[in-house]
């Protein structure tokens, strides 16, 4: 019902930062609860962040709580994920997806995936 494509990764050193872009279309992206995952190799996709509709609350993932903002366009109908102090540990294809709502950081509620991007900190 909405298609999403993720920008902006690629290759990083610790501590940097990066910007990624999760472009909407279809629908307009302050009509759902907009999430961004991510999954590293041998490991299950993970909650990072989240921002709700209309009020644009936002929710994050402990691990990167202070380093990630989450934050949404609603001219450009597009959803980003800033993340500074990049670390090692936050190597991983990241996944932008979109929600009816409900629980931010259940995966299984949201409905609509993108292709991902890829992100790796390393020196």
């Amino acid at each position: 019902q909405v298609q999403l494509v993720e920008s902006g990764g690629g290759l990083v050193q610790p501590g940097g930062s990066l910007r990624l872009s999760c472009a909407a279309s279809g629908r307009t992206v302050s009509s759902y609860l907009m999430g961004w995952f991510r999954q590293a190799p041998g490991k299950e996709r993970e909650f990072v962040a989240a921002i709700s509709r209309s009020v644009g609350t936002t929710y994050y993932a402990d691990s990167v709580k202070g380093r990630f903002t989450i934050s949404r366009d609603n001219a450009k109908n597009t959803v980003y994920l800033q993340m500074n102090s990049l670390k090692p540990e936050d190597t991983a294809v990241y996944y932008c997806a979109a929600s009816m709502g409900g629980t931010w950081y259940d995966r299984t509620l949201y409905h609509s995936w993108g292709q991902g991007t890829q992100v790796t900190v390393s020196s």
